[in-house]
């Protein structure tokens, strides 16, 4: 069983409601993300205020996001940075990212977020040309998994010294601890975990967190 408490349905829904602290528009644009038939794809509000913590602690005052989907996490975010900082919100998804600018501008925090609608390895090598390396405090991948690696080490390149990332479905699901593994995309990410635990240039930790996250901070 390991050293992980088990969360059975009574444990989770105790943690929820003696940590979370979501409010009407998180709840709101939650359910509404619900009714659509990738609603699997939000995180969860846990997750959500747990990256919004590290965010604050860490004092973030430029983000970065790989995946914005109707954009729950951009909002924990962007709570968390000051009046002048900015989420770089990268996705290519007109019909998610409207809704999650209809919800960003409910939360008072549009003004702090720039959406790049556009493949975000473009985007990243646009912000990486224009010399904004080593600038970026705080990034979140959660996009497509077949092209997370490469995520990684765009986003490595553009956090600064002591910036933290944190990677999505970093366990998905369970079939990364297959003995064998034939999905691409399962394929991907236990390669990624593989990398990012024998990568000397960050600290790592991966939790148990929604599907799985593994949290690296920058050396």
């Amino acid at each position: 069983m390991g050293d992980t408490l088990y969360l059975n349905d009574t444990i989770y829904d105790y943690l929820v409601n003696h940590s979370v602290r979501e409010d009407d528009i998180l709840k709101e644009l939650r359910q509404e993300t619900a009714k659509l038939s990738s609603s699997l794809m939000q995180i969860t509000p846990v997750q959500g205020q747990f990256m919004g913590l590290l965010a604050e602690i860490l004092g973030a005052k430029k983000a970065l996001e790989i995946g914005v989907f109707t954009g729950y996490s951009g909002i924990c975010v962007a709570r968390a940075l000051p009046e002048n900082g900015q989420l770089i919100a990268c996705d290519i998804n007109e019909e998610w990212t409207e809704l999650a600018q209809m919800y960003w501008q409910k939360a008072g925090v549009r003004d702090k977020i720039e959406l790049r609608l556009a493949p975000a390895l473009d985007t990243l090598d646009t912000l990486i040309a224009d010399g904004q390396n080593d600038s970026v405090d705080f990034a979140f991948i959660d996009a497509d998994k077949q092209n997370q690696g490469h995520y990684y080490e765009k986003v490595l390149t553009l956090l600064r010294p002591g910036g933290v990332v944190i990677v999505d479905n970093v366990l998905w699901d369970g079939k990364v601890a297959a003995k064998e593994i034939t999905n691409p995309s399962t394929l991907a990410i236990h390669q990624l975990n593989q990398r990012i635990f024998a990568d000397e240039r960050v600290s790592m930790s991966m939790l148990p967190l929604g599907d799985g996250i593994i949290v690296a901070r920058k050396r």
